[in-house]
Parts: C-alpha cells; structure tokens; sequence
C-alpha cells in the first residue's frame, strides 16, 4: 500500500522525503535492513535531512548512504579514512548532525587507528559500522572481525582471532557504545533513534549478514545464528522530549532510564539481565562473557550522557566558520599588541 501524502512528521517532511536511490546491493543483504531503519528513525524524530551529513570510506558498506538521506550531503572518501572527512566537516559547522557509515574492513581493518582516536576524542556522531565479516567488494576475503575456525569456499580457514568493535570503541573510551542485528529491525530503530539524541560518539556495531559470501548458516555473521543467538541486554524505547513519560506498564524496579544531553529518554526494560548501561566495567565484563559463550550480545552496552566532546574541549563557536565575518575573525590591535608583548 502506498503511503498517503497527507502522512508527514513533526516538520511537515513525508517518509518519501528521506529516501535515497533504488540500492545496488544485493538482495537480502543486512545493510539495505539499516538503511531502511536509518530512514524511519529521521522520518520519525523529524530530523531536516539538511541538517545531516553523511560521510563513508569503501565497501559494501560505505555504497549505503546512497540509499537513504537523498536531500543531505555527504562525501564518499579514501577507505578507512571516514572519521578525518567527518571530523573536518563537524568543525566547521558544529550544529549539523554528522553520520559516518563504515564497515568491519573499513573500520577494523585500515582505519581501526583513526576509528580509535575518533572515538577517544569523543567527536559527537552516529557512526555505524555494518559489520558481516567479509570484504563483499573483493570477492569474500575474510575481515578483521570474523571469528577463529570460520571457513568459506575460497578462502580456506581463518585462524586469527576476532576484533570486537564494541569492546575497541569501549575501551577507546567512546560515550555511546551499542550493538544489533539487522535482522531485528526494531531495536536497530530505536537504538538509532537513541544515538542521534547523544552528545558526543555514538559506535553502533551492527551484525549485517551477507547473503553473498559470508552464507553459512552457522556462521556469527549470518541471519540463521543471529536469530538463534541473539540475547538481548534489554528491551529499549526511545522517548522524544516532546511527548509525556508514561511508565505506568512497568513494574517498579523493572526499568532503567537514561537522560541524554537534548531531554530525550532511553528507556531499558530488564530482561534475564541485571545490567546498568552506564558502567563501563560491567559492560566489559558483559562483552567478555558474550564472547566466552558466543552469544550476538545486543542493545545498549554502555552510555555517559555527561562526558565533554571535543567541541567542549576546544570551545568551538555555534556558528559555522564560513559564516563568520573577516572582521569578527581578524583579531584587534590591541589583541595582536598583547600577543606581541607576551613573546618577548
């Protein structure tokens, strides 16, 4: 069923309004599920697509903002290289929302060293990493986060560990860190939706199977294991500032919520799991034991709604560099004579 064009959000803007173009990828595959959710979460928190831009390095993965977000800008760069574009971007307009869309290669492989000083910088952006575990561009190779033991028709067998990009963002210090399946569309949403909302790195390591090469049924990657193995940490709700909090559903101490910087609030219902997102030591202990059993551990892993950004730390101006004037720029005669004095 078509939508109506009477359907628009808080802005005025239809759900057509936040479209791409048609994907290239292949049927089936995880990342055309996160484009698909990337748009419902904008239509639905009536985000200007203008107001975002949109950065990706090579791969499968860094295809994807072609096909969602059509009215914002974005720039396709050098792999693994991503987070520089971005960051210069984000400095000199520091009210646009950047979103940086990367792959397992793209992030653990070539760019795990600019992904680990972006996220200690704590630069505020959504990046999401599509993670399947394969080059799908060059024909299957394993990545940096395939798991020990997997073999693949014409690969043979990987005998490296695994690098987990939740566990590296964590450790690296980012101040968002979650993890999903695109096979579970809901929470993907809603975590999506959560990390527009933060100030400061958001890191979503999102399991993104490829149907193509990477189709074994019992491998980490796959729609088949996920599903199986999924184990949530928690339900997850997203609550815009603009409507009411209604907890009256849930039971007393059966709830976790969580302020981010703008008002909005993420709002964690307790599974099987004893589990409080805001401490980073139990959230390690939590990856470490995700890992030991090999369980697809998702949802929100870790998140500090207070810690300074990088625009915190520099002071940088609200308004946009290039739209500041020569003369607010140029310092004063009395500024250039302080300077003078004090390096004699």
């Amino acid at each position: 069923m078509s939508e109506k064009k009477t359907d628009t959000n808080a802005i005025g803007l239809s759900r057509t309004d936040y479209r791409g173009e048609r994907s290239t990828l292949c049927p089936g595959c995880g990342h055309n599920t996160i484009s698909a959710q990337i748009i419902t979460a904008c239509y639905e928190m009536g985000i200007d697509p203008h107001q975002i831009v949109k950065f990706s390095g090579i791969g499968c993965s860094s295809k994807s903002p072609t096909y969602f977000l059509s009215q914002s800008f974005g720039f396709n760069g050098l792999h693994g290289r991503m987070p520089s574009m971005a960051l210069g971007a984000a400095f000199a307009d520091t009210t646009i929302k950047v979103l940086g869309i990367s792959g397992d290669g793209d992030t653990a492989s070539i760019g795990l060293g600019q992904f680990k000083h972006l996220v200690r910088r704590n630069l505020p952006i959504v990046y999401i990493v599509e993670n399947n575990g394969v080059y799908g561009l060059t024909k299957g190779q394993f990545s940096a986060t395939a798991e020990r033991g997997l073999e693949l028709k014409h690969q043979g067998q990987n005998p490296f560990l695994p690098i987990d990009i939740a566990k590296e963002a964590l450790i690296g210090n980012a101040s968002f860190v979650a993890r999903s399946f695109a096979g579970d569309p809901k929470q993907v949403r809603e975590l999506l939706k959560a990390a527009f909302s933060h100030r400061g790195t958001s890191v979503l390591d999102i399991i993104s199977p490829c149907v193509s090469f990477n189709n074994r049924e019992d491998t980490l990657h796959s729609y088949q294991w996920g599903r199986q193995h999924e184990a949530p940490l928690h339900d997850i709700a997203y609550v815009p500032t603009r409507r009411a909090i209604i907890l009256d559903e849930f039971k007393e101490g059966e709830t976790k919520e969580v302020t981010l910087h703008d008002g909005s609030v993420v709002i964690l219902k307790k599974l099987e799991h004893e589990y409080d997102p805001t401490d980073k030591w139990q959230a390690l202990k939590m990856l470490e034991e995700a890992e030991k059993n090999r369980w697809l551990l998702t949802g929100l892993i870790y998140v500090d709604p207070e810690q300074p950004t990088l625009y915190d730390y520099l002071n940088l101006s609200e308004e946009p560099l290039n739209r500041i004037s020569s003369e607010q720029l140029r310092p004063s005669q009395e500024t250039l004579q302080e300077i003078n004095k004090s390096m004699l």
